[in-house]
């Protein structure tokens, strides 16, 4: 069963399932225009024995990522610098998001060329379900089993714990202090490590941040 913001109440904080990993897909498949890419986060999940006793909650997933190519998203309301914002209605959700200016791939020690689906931040609201401010990554590549993301601001490190290819903070606490660090920062800089053993180092520039993410929850305080 799920609970009422459509997650796992067995599982950790907020884990991305049913309604709240399509609210995810929706926002990256909106953000990349609709544009289909290849997407492991579905089959990482179908590996996990408990995740194979949800699949009615997984085919809400499938079916948000199973959408066609040509169906372009027009629901971006607005641009702030290096952030965009999103909204959705029935229900009502709205989102900032950007991609990184800069990426790094190493592995013991080395610059690797890997091949990675999209890479972006996200700040969410969901009045319905009572979400303010969620940050969620997503890094285009299945995280290291068990492993965390470290999110850095200027001199403050935060870590998210991921599964799949998401990773979010550990309580609505830390989502307000990341957003505050945010807000304050000039770039985050969030270093991850893949199932592969790459370490993934992702630089998202500010500029825009606090003013995208204000919009957003205007938008969805209405």
């Amino acid at each position: 069963m799920l609970d009422a913001l459509g997650c796992c109440p067995w599982l950790p904080y907020r884990h991305p399932c049913g309604s709240a990993i399509q609210t995810a897909g929706k926002a990256r498949k909106a953000f990349t225009g609709g544009i289909e890419v290849k997407d492991s986060l579905e089959a990482e999940y179908m590996k996990s024995s408990l995740v194979r006793g949800m699949a009615a909650g997984l085919a809400l997933v499938v079916a948000a990522t199973a959408l066609p190519a040509q169906q372009q998203s027009t629901n971006r309301v607005a641009g702030k610098s290096d952030w965009s914002v999103f909204v959705e209605d029935n229900p009502t959700e709205c989102w900032s998001v950007s991609a990184p200016t800069k990426t790094e791939n190493t592995r013991d020690g080395r610059a690797v060329e890997v091949r990675r689906g999209d890479i972006l931040l996200f700040v969410f609201y969901r009045p319905a379900a009572g979400v303010k401010g969620q940050v969620t990554f997503t890094g285009g590549y299945p995280f290291a089993s068990g492993s965390t993301v470290d999110l850095k601001v200027g001199s403050q490190s935060f870590e998210l714990f991921s599964d799949g290819e998401w990773a979010w903070p550990a309580s609505p606490d830390d989502d307000a202090k990341i957003v505050a660090a945010m807000k304050r920062g000039s770039d985050a800089v969030l270093t991850a490590r893949s199932s592969r053993g790459t370490q993934t180092k992702d630089t998202f520039s500010l500029m825009g941040f606090t003013a995208a993410v204000d919009d957003a929850q205007a938008r969805c305080s209405k």
